[in-house]
């Protein structure tokens, strides 16, 4: 089990621009292709990891389940923040679901019982690689609550960056390269929040 950080701070388009410019100059090359990323999370019925997440608290998970473009093939992922560090595990399933199949499933978890789908993230993600740091840039990004009859789309107004990195590198060290502060930017809690103020 390897244990890495992840690190994000909010843009809009024009700091991106400027930004990616900057780090294409010292090196920043494009991974692949981007791709249309689209995650259904889980939690219970009291939404104990939201309200985990929200707060801070350790040990705690993200379970979602995970496809990318239009491929059939979907991935279930476990997302563990804990005092050593964060990590995640992941799996592809071995039956093909169609969406609305997929909007019924369940899981028994540990940590949180049986947890059901509460909310689809959808977003544009690019790849890019500088030094031994692996860069994403999001856009599009979008949170559809599955239960909901409407089917309620909302579109985010901000992009997020993340960079992934060895768990030793510092914090200033990463920031003080991107030129950006980090801060929190949790794609699943904001789908939340954006449901709850609507």
């Amino acid at each position: 089990m390897s244990f890495r950080k992840e690190k994000k701070f909010r843009v809009n388009w024009y700091s991106w621009t400027s930004l990616s410019k900057n780090l294409f100059a010292d090196g920043m090359k494009t991974l692949h292709d981007q791709r249309v990323i689209s995650s259904i999370y889980f939690d219970n019925s009291n939404n104990q990891m939201f309200f985990d997440s929200e707060e801070g608290l350790l040990p705690r998970k993200k379970v979602r389940l995970r496809w990318y473009n239009k491929e059939k093939k979907i991935i279930k992922e476990t997302k563990t923040s804990s005092l050593e560090g964060r990590y995640k595990t992941s799996h592809v399933l071995n039956k093909s679901y169609k969406k609305d199949e997929i909007f019924n499933l369940s899981f028994v978890d540990h940590q949180y019982g049986i947890i059901k789908p509460v909310l689809l993230v959808s977003y544009t993600r690019s790849y890019f690689i500088l030094k031994n740091f692996r860069l994403t840039f999001d856009q599009k990004i979008s949170y559809i609550k599955p239960k909901n009859q409407s089917r309620t789309i909302f579109y985010d107004p901000e992009y997020v960056v993340e960079i992934k990195t060895p768990f030793y590198y510092g914090d200033d060290y990463i920031a003080d390269m991107l030129g950006n502060p980090t801060e929190r930017f949790s794609k699943y809690c904001r789908g939340i929040l954006f449901h709850k103020r609507f």
